[in-house]
């Protein structure tokens, strides 16, 4: 074997110091003064250096020295030393020249660990002190704390599965004062603390670049574009529109049965979207879309919605040894946004072909500050119909409402709804796709759809039901939710 060497016992000893420090004692002039830690038995060389390496000095207390007594292989732990544990790691991007760190995923490694060997480490932390006030008030800080043990840890790598453990206090020994300190006569009082801990010596790791093809790129209707389009979606989900399906076309693709075998078949290529004529996107597994609502995603097979079995497409087409509910995630590419939205999954407990989806709020769009009579805000309460919902029972200042499908007060020559009108008695006038807000005795508009000449969208989230949407392209959309279409959405393993 190649040298190597990690300091893994050093890492032991220098836990078990730090345990030992930071006690204090309360002189004879009511001060606190801070017990000095050292590492070493108390051999003639340690005694010397604690008398400043003269005989001419006594030594100065009280100190606290640690130092192991023993080191045995324990046999009651010893497991199968070929296991190999794997672990796959993703790294986030960064960015070197603007040194931050971006919303997408970086590199990615395989790391191979080495079932490591348990032994059984005993120490002793020797308390020198010159009388039994000051060895009563250490013992008492330090005896208190073993019940029945003290947890250190070694390292705060996650990689390392060896880095937590226990320290038993197994003896104490109240007066020694023949281990280091001469003669019975001498002034100086030992008292010995025995401990041990069980602890892992481990073989180096494994450490594997990971280069896994996870997208691939089809130009299947125009070869000229090479992006990867999700397509739109209205407030109200669409289905797959298969009016403009593409007939005359045909894909081979593999279907897999519930027994796991594998037959190909040709079929034409449905499951296009509206003005979806042009557009080259990647191909995912199978062929599922996606359908993404409420923070749940159901698989989508052509026309066929939330019918197929998480479990079962995790057990044939993904990885299920490195499923992790709540670690594991769900990609989904926008190329109007140029980035990866991303969050953690997990399959419903109550129905396996939802999937519960808790999203990264660092990857998902940011709101659109809106200024309005009551302040800057970022979402709105209600989307509603104005001619359908009376908005008289919600009014509070600060309300503010999407109004969609009509217009408020259009006609100035017919007296306006009462709910609509402002305190003073005058009527409100607003368009479709507005955003109007209550100031507690007037009615502002606070987006002018029809006056929004901006390139960006605009987002705002909708507090009752916790959807947002953007604005582009003078309509509002759904921003994250919707349909994916097979290749713009992927699970990482």
């Amino acid at each position: 074997m190649l040298h190597f060497y990690d300091g893994q016992i050093r890492r032991y000893i220098k836990q078990m110091i730090r345990l030992m420090s930071h006690f204090s004692y309360k002189d004879g002039d009511g001060e606190l003064q801070r017990i000095p830690v050292t590492y070493g038995d108390m051999s003639r060389m340690a005694a010397s250096m604690l008398k400043d390496g003269s005989e001419a000095v006594s030594a100065t207390v009280p100190k606290m020295a640690v130092y192991i007594t023993n080191l045995e292989v324990d046999r009651d732990r010893t497991s199968d030393s070929t296991f190999v544990s794997k672990m796959q790691i993703r790294e986030r991007a960064f960015d070197s020249n603007n040194k931050e760190y971006l919303n997408k995923e970086g590199r990615n490694y395989t790391v191979e660990r080495l079932m490591p060997t348990p032994y059984k480490l005993s120490m002793n932390c020797d308390i020198w002190t010159s009388n039994t006030d000051q060895k009563l008030q250490i013992l008492e800080q330090i005896l208190v704390l073993f019940n029945p043990s003290m947890e250190i840890q070694t390292t705060d790598n996650f990689i390392d599965w060896t880095s937590l453990t226990v320290v038993d206090l197994d003896q104490v020994t109240f007066s020694s004062r023949t281990v280091g300190g001469g003669s019975t006569e001498s002034e100086i009082d030992i008292a010995a603390l025995s401990f041990s801990t069980p602890i892992y010596i481990s073989a180096p790791v494994k450490v594997k670049r990971m280069n896994i093809i996870h997208t691939i790129v089809t130009s299947i209707f125009n070869e000229s574009k090479g992006n990867i389009e999700a397509g739109e979606t209205m407030p109200e989900l669409l289905a797959w529109a298969t009016d403009h399906a593409y007939k005359n076309d045909t894909q081979t693709r593999p279907v897999v049965d519930e027994d796991g075998n594998v037959t190909y078949e040709t079929e034409y290529l449905h499951g296009s979207r509206k003005e979806h004529d042009a557009v080259s996107w990647s191909t995912t597994l199978n062929n599922y879309g996606l359908q993404v609502l409420n923070g749940e995603a159901r698989l989508i097979d052509v026309e066929n919605t939330g019918i197929l079995n998480w479990d079962k497409w995790i057990m044939i087409h993904g990885k299920p040894e490195c499923y992790e509910p709540g670690m594991t995630e769900l990609k989904l590419y926008r190329n109007d946004y140029q980035t990866e939205i991303s969050g953690t999954i997990s399959i419903n407990d109550k129905d396996n072909k939802v999937l519960d989806i808790n999203w990264d709020q660092d990857t998902l769009p940011s709101d659109t500050v809106i200024t309005g009579p009551t302040g800057d805000k970022t979402k709105i309460n209600y989307i509603i119909n104005p001619l359908v919902t009376n908005p008289q029972e919600m009014k509070e200042p600060g309300l503010r409402l999407l109004l969609l499908n009509e217009s408020i007060g259009a006609n100035k020559n017919i007296d306006g709804a009462d709910g609509w009108k402002n305190t003073d008695g005058t009527d409100f006038v607003a368009s479709e796709n507005d955003i109007v807000e209550w100031s507690g005795s007037k009615w502002y508009i606070v987006f002018d759809a029809s006056e929004y000449q901006e390139t960006d969208p605009v987002f705002i989230t909708n507090l009752y039901t916790g959807i947002q949407y953007k604005f582009e392209n003078s309509e509002w959309l759904l921003s994250y939710d919707g349909e994916y279409i097979n290749g713009t959405w992927r699970i990482a393993f």
